[in-house]
């Protein structure tokens, strides 16, 4: 029950194989009623922490907005130069989940290019737009040089790597730390508009 609405989320789609506490365990989906936005965790370990991912989508589900949680399997260990195995990875199943949903909301770090990496590791898979939040301070450029379809800033089309596009970035939320009120209103407006924009296909 959140406020005046109620909302069914299944949290058993898979066991959580690492550490997270809650819903944010590594390896696992919690499904909301409706498949309109899916919020996409690193997986959790001595670097990543999957917190606030929680407190974004209990701020997201206050605002009537479905979100189903996703929170990847691999990724736990010390990332190198070029984010190879090790480092991040997404799976042919996490990606069919994905693309089940209207949209993604990505909770990402504070290290500007990995920031920047995984998303468009995932967004070269998942055809889908997506709200970016992250620690860093990111913009739309930064997306744009690394081959990422943006919804302000459109890299040349021989250079386009990625299905998915970045249409918001909300910035300045710390991993391990309460996510501020101020940035939980952010990412709703950023959702939401996004979600205008796929209603009346501008996306």
């Amino acid at each position: 029950m959140f406020d005046r609405e109620t909302q069914v989320v299944d949290c058993r789609h898979g066991m959580g194989l690492g550490k997270g506490g809650g819903l944010a365990q590594r390896g696992t989906l919690s499904e909301a009623g409706r498949t309109d936005v899916v919020a996409v965790a690193m997986s959790p370990g001595s670097r990543h922490i999957t917190k606030p991912i929680c407190e974004l989508t209990y701020g997201m589900r206050k605002e009537d907005i479905q979100v189903s949680v996703l929170v990847l399997n691999s990724g736990s260990g010390v990332p190198d130069e070029q984010m190879r195995s090790g480092s991040f990875g997404i799976n042919p199943e996490e990606i069919k989940q994905i693309n089940r949903h209207k949209m993604a909301v990505i909770h990402t770090g504070n290290i500007r290019d990995h920031v920047v990496r995984k998303v468009r590791e995932i967004l070269v898979h998942a055809e889908v737009p997506a709200v970016v939040v992250c620690q860093t301070i990111v913009d739309f450029e930064d997306f744009a040089k690394a081959g990422i379809h943006t919804r302000l800033v459109k890299p040349q089309d021989k250079n386009i790597q990625t299905k998915g596009k970045v249409m918001e970035i909300v910035t300045g939320v710390t991993r391990g730390e309460t996510c501020p009120r101020d940035k939980l209103n952010e990412l709703v407006k950023a959702v939401k508009s996004t979600m205008k924009s796929i209603d009346n296909k501008g996306v």
